[in-house]
């Protein structure tokens, strides 16, 4: 006898292109977000555990999600961040964890169709609504309620740690990685190379960073709007040229915008593990794992863009010798995805090294 969250029900999208999408409701809601797609066919689990898509429905354009089963130590977070997700065909198993974790589920619905609007259309809004007497005037009345992700002003709070933690490594060199929605892997990817990281909450102080006296400030992927990071971006104002300092994803964003750069909101944004990625110093082009729907638009006159994608030119890599600055808009600590750039990590740490780095004049203007 299957249980509840088994049941075969009715499911609705209300689109804000104005469609109503019908599909088979696999786990029972009534939510809305900013519709997105990932491209990745294996690697499931990270990607609803990813803090990076709080606030969003997650659609799979791989038609089958949860062919190889649901295991915890492949979780990037302590629980899944779409507020609902949405794929061709979902397995039972990973029905059971998303009922579990209480979002809203649906599939039987062609994936294709909706990828291809996001595309031409942009990541757009949608209300949800799941269950035997869901109606699409639900799902209309939830896309009603759907505010953009550039208006969640304090969707940091939402993934950030509650409190200072700490991951030992066996090496001497100290890393401040401030979590504004962090993957559990970016620590590890750390530890596995001797560093011990300090994981801060996103609101961190100057105070707060100073008393751990890290060799590097470490910026963290996350979700919504680098504008939104206020207290985030006044941490690499004050350490910039005293200590060097790194970012992944949105923590790319913030150090850009902090010394002196702009952002912008991205068509319908990269997700997925295949985007192709180009140093420019080498001419190498690296596989890349992704997920932002924000990118740099113009690093500022203190950072140099050093790697770019293939696909739009967007910046992918940004650094500056002088500030003992790099930053990654990509994944290089994957899970899931290629390994090719997994060397950022020893560069950072390289940043430990060089002489003169430790607690450096200040070369900007304050």
């Amino acid at each position: 006898m299957f249980r509840s969250f088994l049941v075969m029900s009715d499911a609705y999208l209300a689109l804000e292109d104005g469609r109503v999408v019908e599909a088979r409701g696999r786990v029972p809601g009534r939510t809305r977000g900013e519709l997105v797609f990932t491209t990745a066919y294996t690697g499931y689990e990270e990607s609803l555990t990813d803090p990076s898509y709080e606030e969003q429905v997650l659609t799979f354009s791989y038609p089958l999600i949860g062919n190889y089963g649901v295991r915890a130590e492949r979780f990037e977070s302590d629980r899944v961040h779409p507020r609902a997700a949405v794929a061709r065909e979902f397995t039972d198993e990973v029905v059971e964890w998303l009922a579990e974790e209480d979002v809203p589920a649906v599939d039987h619905l062609d994936t294709r169709d909706l990828v291809t609007s996001i595309r031409e259309e942009g990541a757009m809004k949608v209300g949800i609504a799941v269950g035997e007497d869901a109606t699409p005037e639900d799902a209309k009345e939830e896309l009603s309620k759907c505010k953009g992700m550039s208006d969640h002003v304090d969707i940091g709070a939402q993934v950030t740690t509650p409190e200072l933690t700490t991951f030992e490594g066996d090496g001497d060199t100290t890393v401040a990685l401030v979590d504004c929605g962090a993957k559990q892997s970016i620590a590890d990817s750390l530890v596995d190379r001797g560093a011990t990281v300090h994981v801060l909450p996103y609101d961190a102080t100057a105070e707060d960073v100073s008393e751990l006296e890290p060799d590097v400030l470490f910026i963290s992927n996350g979700p919504g709007d680098p504008k939104n990071y206020t207290a985030t971006r006044e941490l690499v104002e004050e350490f910039a040229g005293d200590i060097p300092l790194a970012g992944i994803c949105l923590g790319q964003q913030i150090v850009a915008s902090a010394l002196g750069g702009t952002t912008e909101k991205m068509a319908f944004g990269h997700r997925g593990v295949n985007q192709p990625v180009r140093d420019l110093q080498t001419g190498k082009v690296v596989m890349t794992t992704q997920n932002h729907g924000y990118t740099v638009a113009d690093p500022g006159e203190h950072l140099d863009v050093t790697q770019v994608n293939v696909n739009d030119d967007t910046a992918e890599g940004l650094a500056s010798e002088e500030l003992s600055v790099i930053t990654r808009q990509y994944h290089p600590e994957a899970h899931p995805g290629p390994h090719d750039s997994l060397g950022f990590f020893d560069d950072v740490l390289a940043m430990t090294e060089s002489e003169g780095n430790g607690r450096k004049r200040r070369v900007i203007a304050d």
